[in-house]
């Protein structure tokens, strides 16, 4: 009978609860516990925790420390550390496996192990790898990053008729070649649900959070026109995080302190979804042809997020860990589509 491991849930074809034989579930989201050491730069983490929390959490203690997870806050850190871990830091901080230092794992005979007595070859498989397929790993030791204060995002909003192609052809050749505390993607939607008749339904979305603004983006100012930006934040990591995820939030600073988070609520979607990797540039026409099919009636609810590689993708072996994907790709390519069904709204508070 197989063993089915799963932290959150979140993840592609419910690949953690679905199997063509009989199947346990082992649910891991009851292990939540996080223990922050600001003064050594680590924390342990379980499985089960929400990467969300886990931000709450470092924010509590310091409003210079992170961790390269991801904008979602609604994903469990043991599938998501399991597969390397994509993030808004991994240009500056890698992938969020590659800052695993530490881990216990139960293995096949039921033993607790910790990196030393599991050796180099089985802590190596689960950084990246998927680590459900050698044990149940309880919790993570990792090790927190230096993140500026304030850190700046803005959101650009696009159509056809505003240029996007041209500017998202731009975009692709100097996104993963911006200093590494840079970090700018792009989210490709339809928006034909307004009531104009007339509307062009493709949008374009650059979304970006930097440490300092000003600098950086010189080079591309004059097609992102910054001073017509549809918003521009100064914020905490904690706080530029749930807002580039799109999470209502409440935030509010007393003393150079966090003093409140409340999380409105998250729904939850059901969607299909598939990842891939750009290693060439895309032409114009390429462009053209990607917006054409959101003109299709089945890619309503559709949506494509490139997010830049480079920086310190590029400079970390491949064979570091079991992740594959750095020098040479160019962006992560993430194509979904939500469905119909809808379940209700999580209870207020992460």
């Amino acid at each position: 009978m197989q063993i089915r491991v799963r932290s959150g849930g979140h993840d592609y074809d419910g690949l953690s609860y679905v199997s063509e034989v009989l199947f346990v579930i082992v649910d891991l989201k009851n292990l939540r516990s996080i223990t922050i050491n600001a003064e050594s730069n680590i924390a342990w983490v379980e499985s089960g925790t929400l990467t969300g929390e886990l931000y709450y959490r470092i924010a509590e203690k310091s409003k210079t420390l992170a961790f390269p997870t991801s904008v979602c806050p609604t994903i469990g850190v043991g599938g998501y550390f399991s597969g390397g871990g994509n993030s808004a830091l991994l240009q500056k901080y890698d992938l969020a496996a590659d800052n695993v230092i530490d881990a216990r794992i139960i293995d096949v005979n039921g033993n607790i192990l910790d990196r030393k007595s599991m050796g180099e070859d089985l802590f190596w498989a689960n950084g990246g790898g998927g680590g459900a397929s050698f044990g149940v790993i309880l919790p993570r030791k990792v090790k927190l990053v230096i993140v500026p204060y304030p850190v700046t995002i803005f959101t650009l909003d696009r159509t056809l008729e505003q240029n996007a192609t041209n500017l998202v052809h731009k975009w692709q050749y100097i996104a993963h070649k911006f200093p590494q505390e840079l970090f700018i993607r792009v989210l490709d939607s339809n928006i034909c649900v307004c009531s104009d008749p007339d509307f062009d339904p493709s949008l374009v979305v650059f979304r970006a959070r930097v440490g300092n603004l000003s600098k950086p983006l010189i080079r591309i100012k004059p097609e992102l026109g910054l001073p017509e930006l549809y918003r521009k934040l100064i914020l905490s990591c904690f706080a530029t995080s749930l807002s580039m995820s799109g999470v209502k939030s409440s935030y509010t600073a007393y003393g150079g302190r966090a003093a409140r988070l409340e999380i409105w609520g998250v729904p939850m979607l059901y969607f299909k979804a598939k990842s891939d990797y750009v290693k060439e540039l895309i032409l114009v026409t390429g462009w053209k042809k990607i917006w054409k099919k959101f003109y299709e009636e089945e890619a309503k609810t559709a949506q494509m997020i490139f997010s830049p590689y480079g920086g310190k993708m590029d400079e970390i072996s491949k064979s570091s860990i079991p992740f594959p994907h750095r020098v040479g790709n160019i962006t992560k390519s993430n194509t979904w589509c939500i469905g119909k069904k809808k379940e209700k709204k999580l209870p207020k508070g992460i």
